[in-house]
């Protein structure tokens, strides 16, 4: 089914794209892969004509059609390239090595520190690694950080986070790695692995939200992650609440993250005698699944202001989905009695019925994210600039391009 509203791809963006729902779809007739692409039938059976030729599709088996001889099914020549991951945080470096498909080979998780005068080097050098140790065709590097990042292409980062200030992360990766190296947010890139795995196939218009140590969005419009002017679209974490509320690491008081990211949680688990003074998040959710009143309902309470806030986001960009993902899902059945009843209330009538899907949560799902800007780029052209180019054109001329 083709995401209404998008652009159908055209010239070579259909070799690319083409190959793109062979390795996140699986299996599929020519007649699906035109449905989905948007693009007629004829165009199909002539760019993968020229795919079988180049061993990066081969036909697998037929199926019953409705009417007329059963279509033939294609599949991707596994070889027909992968991607490297790499979620960056204040303390580590997760890597991941995944397969057209997704399908993850290998994890690993390095320490990190973002503060050292050569931590840029020692990212390089964790990146080289893999990179160098990488058994197949390597279509290219994705990176993932908290923080804006001007444009996938160059990824120059502002992290406050990290401490990081208009860092050329991008440029010297690419230098330093020698393969294409694409950059954004971190919650931008589960957006991009729901566009090409998750239940964004299926919509051009869908929100990516994230609970756990901060607040995220992620948000496509038209089938192509939305960054804003300055990379820095989807801060929903800090649209203002109160007006004199809690200190926000981002330097305002009062914001959304303040009051129900992780360390907002925490807080008012002490002033409300949920938890004692040096109790954690941990120590939160231990007291929550034990019944305890008091660590319920600061739960509930963070539920009921992450309704209303995000009931406002939907009235602003007007999705068809939103997806709640993140670390703070595992004790999502504490915020999920505030959040539905103020979700819901909040809402105009018109849009009561917008679905939001509780995604289950693993640690790799970031860099697994990360990944998925390079495997994104056959569906996302235009987010992912020069470097996106020379990701499709690894991937419609096989290993022979990277030799």
């Amino acid at each position: 089914m083709a995401r209404s509203g998008q652009a159908s791809p055209r010239g070579d963006l259909v070799r690319a794209a083409v190959l793109g729902v062979l390795g996140t779809r699986g299996a599929s007739s020519r007649a699906d892969i035109a449905r989905v692409l948007g693009v007629s039938p004829a165009t199909v059976t002539q760019t993968t004509k020229e795919l079988l030729q180049r061993r990066l599709v081969t036909e697998l088996r037929s199926v019953p059609s409705n009417g007329g001889r059963p279509a033939t099914l294609l599949g991707l020549v596994r070889a027909a390239g992968g991607a490297i991951g790499a979620k960056v945080t204040a303390d580590h470096v997760a890597v991941v090595t995944v397969d057209l498909d997704g399908t993850v080979r290998s994890a690993r998780s390095e320490p990190f520190d973002p503060a050292r005068p050569a931590a840029l080097e020692a990212l390089s050098g964790i990146l080289r690694e893999v990179v160098t140790a990488h058994d197949g065709h390597l279509l290219g590097v994705g990176v993932g950080l908290p923080g804006a990042v001007d444009a996938q292409a160059s990824g120059m980062v502002d992290a406050p986070t990290l401490g990081w200030s208009q860092v050329p992360v991008g440029r010297r990766l690419r230098d330093a790695l020698g393969v294409p190296v694409l950059v954004d947010n971190d919650v931008n890139t589960l957006a991009a692995a729901q566009m090409v795995y998750g239940h964004g196939r299926e919509h051009a218009n869908f929100m990516v939200v994230t609970i756990g140590l901060g607040i995220g969005c992620g948000m496509v419009h038209q089938g192509s992650v939305s960054r804003g002017a300055h990379g820095g679209a989807g801060e929903i974490g800090h649209i203002p609440v109160s007006a004199d509320g809690p200190a926000c690491g981002c330097g305002n008081t009062g914001c959304l993250e303040a009051y129900i990211g992780e360390a907002g949680l925490v807080a008012a688990a002490v002033r409300a005698g949920a938890i004692g003074p040096r109790g954690t998040i941990a120590t939160l959710a231990k007291a929550a699944r034990a019944g305890q009143p008091a660590a319920l309902e600061v739960y509930h309470d963070a539920g009921r202001l992450l309704g209303r806030t995000l009931a406002g986001v939907v009235h602003t960009v007007d999705p068809e989905l939103v997806v709640l993902m993140g670390e703070g899902i595992r004790d999502w059945a504490f915020w999920e009695t505030g959040f539905e009843e103020a979700f819901r209330r909040q809402l105009m009538p018109a849009r009561r019925g917008i679905r939001c899907l509780v995604e289950s949560w693993t640690e790799d799902q970031w860099a697994v994210g990360a990944a998925s800007l390079v495997l994104a780029s056959p569906f996302d052209a235009a987010a992912a600039g020069a470097q996106g180019e020379l990701v499709r054109a690894r991937l419609q001329t096989g290993p022979e391009a990277a030799r």
